[in-house]
């Protein structure tokens, strides 16, 4: 009786690793009815459309026609519109898709691990294109050198031991079945043909373990056997028989930690999906900075070209009414009107600059602009100027480096990667071994039926409840006692090995994993080396900047001086209107090298943040707006217009 209590345990047990007792985390919510506890796994779970429109954040910052953005807003309209932000978020989603897949045990399937940058910036009069890979904290994100092909594609995966199923499976199958045999005697059957009817049913479960494990256990029923032959004793009758069977690896696939390395690959990799987001991130925000900063650049750009116009304008004028007085030559005028003429030129060029470089920032700002009339003719204002600091902070080298190596999402990468790699090497490992397996199994069988009362030939004794044995007599209830009562038990237990002799395909796999494991080493080791670097050539490129800031400042300062001075020189009639110009001309280029130097300090001082990975926390951004797409600030206020 205690065994049929084991059994009727197992049962239920079965029972509740049904889908409808299973718990299974769900990708989106949906609406649940009265049958939901049956059907949920067994139906699609669909996801959330993709949102195209922009948030409201750019029409409040928008007021006749302007966009007045500052920085802290353009990179708050990135984390809430832009679309490789978007894609990006995803991928955590497919990585927590892919452990579900691997938890049944199933092999995983790819994830990208790559990293989006930003478009380049206008240059004169053409728009910047859109380039792949991050910059300073791009390298193999995601740990794609580090994974060795373990998420490059289920292929690979196909090597080292094979992964046990470990979802329970539920089995049914039911035949009726009516058979006519021709006899060629009748002394066997008492018939010239023998016509058997009957209904059969077969019913189990099975589910692998991560021990190596595999237990069936099924019934086979064979209900309502009918035969013409006037021989049988029982006519119907039913007979069931109760399995139970249990397959233990003894070496490959024996262990746990070989049958679920891709259940920890897997959880790995959620990790690398946060950090490969945050990556994005990163490069979006040094992105966003850089543009928002090289259109300043260029507004300023603009500005001194239309000063100079202004001046130029004013030189034309001036020299146009001297010499309707006769004060100087003709030919001043047409020198003055050719540089002014220039000038406008520089002007319009410039103003091109100006408006690609707000169509790339908006465009990288929205998901929709271009559909947006309104947001297309809108000019952006930038509220924040730039101010280059009196001095700079510095750090010892090491610390820079040491700082690196902590905030950089792609070192934290490699290191996963490096230990997925090891993880699944195991089962490549293990596979060498032979395959040597112990099965046990245990079935009691069951049969009951009614008193035979088919007519024999002539001289065969019909059968009668008294000449036949009665524990036999009886229904399917008769069969499931005899069943649990373990009236008629049968055991097996057994053993089998399997060896290949020589094993060079295990051998060779064994050899490609580790020489592949080396190689990501090296990489991993390239990944620090080129980091150090990347950190002493960005400080080296901050001083140098400032250096050149701060020369093209005094350069400026001295060429103003000379203009002034050449301007009140030709005023006095000691220099000609082609010393001016020439003067004007140097002004305007010294002008422009400090805008452009201060925008090379700048890009500078972007590149060491993006060095050192500390552009999130520089530009204070929560990696947690980042993930939803929504930023609790409110937009900066509107400056008053004058």
């Amino acid at each position: 009786m205690s065994f049929a209590k084991s059994v009727l345990a197992i049962l239920l047990c079965c029972v509740m690793a049904l889908p409808g007792f299973a718990q299974t985390p769900e990708l989106s919510g949906g609406q649940h009815h009265f049958f939901s506890w049956i059907t949920n796994n067994y139906v699609g779970h669909p996801l959330p459309r993709v949102p195209f429109e922009d948030s409201p954040r750019l029409e409040k910052l928008m007021r006749a026609g302007t966009i007045y953005l500052s920085l802290r807003d353009a990179i708050a309209l990135a984390l809430e519109n832009n679309l490789d932000l978007e894609y990006a978020r995803y991928n955590p989603k497919l990585a927590q898709a892919n452990l579900l897949r691997v938890s049944a045990g199933a092999l995983l399937r790819n994830i990208s691990s790559s990293i989006t940058s930003g478009p380049s910036s206008a240059t004169l009069g053409v728009l910047g294109g859109t380039q792949l890979g991050s910059g300073g904290t791009s390298g193999n994100s995601g740990g794609g050198s580090g994974q060795g092909g373990v998420l490059s594609g289920l292929n690979v995966q196909l090597q080292g031991t094979a992964v046990p199923n470990l979802d329970p499976v539920l089995f049914l199958t039911g035949t009726f079945t009516h058979n006519t045999n021709i006899e060629t005697a009748t002394n066997i059957t008492g018939t010239n043909f023998l016509v058997s009817q009957y209904k059969s049913y077969v019913y189990g479960a099975q589910e692998g373990f991560l021990t190596g494990t595999q237990v069936t256990a099924y019934m086979s029923n064979t209900i309502g056997v009918s035969q013409n032959s006037p021989f049988n004793q029982f006519n119907p009758y039913s007979q069931a028989t109760l399995n139970l069977s249990v397959t233990q690896n003894l070496l490959q696939g024996f262990r746990p930690s070989i049958n679920n390395r891709y259940i920890r690959v897997a959880k790995n990799s959620l990790r690398i999906s946060d950090l490969t987001f945050k990556n994005q991130v990163m490069a979006t925000v040094v992105s966003v900075v850089s543009l928002y900063w090289d259109l300043v650049s260029d507004i300023e750009a603009y500005k001194v070209y239309q000063q100079t116009l202004d001046l130029n304008t004013r030189q034309y004028n001036d020299n146009k009414r001297k010499a309707d007085l006769g004060a100087i030559a003709p030919i001043d005028i047409i020198q003055a009107e050719a540089e002014m003429k220039a000038s406008q030129q520089d002007v319009t060029n410039s103003r091109t600059q100006v408006l690609n470089q707000e169509t790339i920032l908006k465009n990288y700002l929205t998901r929709g602009a271009i559909d947006n009339l309104a947001v297309i003719e809108a000019h952006i204002v930038p509220t924040d100027h730039f101010d280059v600091p009196g001095q700079e902070i510095v750090s010892p080298i090491q610390d820079l480096i040491t700082e690196a190596m902590t905030n950089r999402p792609d070192v934290e990468q490699s290191q996963i990667g490096l230990e997925n790699s090891r993880i699944t090497t195991l089962g490549v490992r293990d596979a060498m071994l032979p395959v040597l397996s112990a099965t046990a199994s245990t079935s009691n069988s069951g049969l009951a039926g009614q008193v035979n009362t088919v007519p024999g030939p002539g001289g065969v004794q019909q059968f009668t409840p008294s000449t036949v044995n009665g524990y036999f007599l009886g229904g399917y209830g008769n069969v499931l006692g005899q069943i649990f009562g373990r009236n008629f038990p049968n055991y097996s237990a057994g053993i089998s090995l399997t060896m290949t002799l020589r094993n060079r395909s295990a051998q060779a796999d064994l050899i490609t994993d580790q020489l592949n494991y080396r190689q990501q080493q090296i990489q991993d080791r390239q990944l620090h080396n080129n980091i150090k670097q990347n950190v002493v050539n960005a400080r080296v490129s901050l001083e140098q900047s400032r250096s050149a800031y701060e020369t093209a400042v005094e350069a400026r300062r001295l060429q103003e001086q000379v203009l002034q001075g050449s301007r009140r020189k030709y005023e006095l009639g000691t220099a000609t209107i082609l010393d001016v110009i020439i003067a004007q001309r140097d002004a305007t280029t010294r002008e422009q090298s400090e805008v452009g130097a201060r925008n090379q300090y700048i890009h500078a001082r972007i590149n060491m943040e993006n060095v050192l990975g500390t552009v999130l926390r520089e530009h204070e951004v929560n990696i947690d707006d980042a993930k939803t797409g929504v930023v609790g600030r409110p937009p900066d206020l509107i400056p008053a217009v004058r």
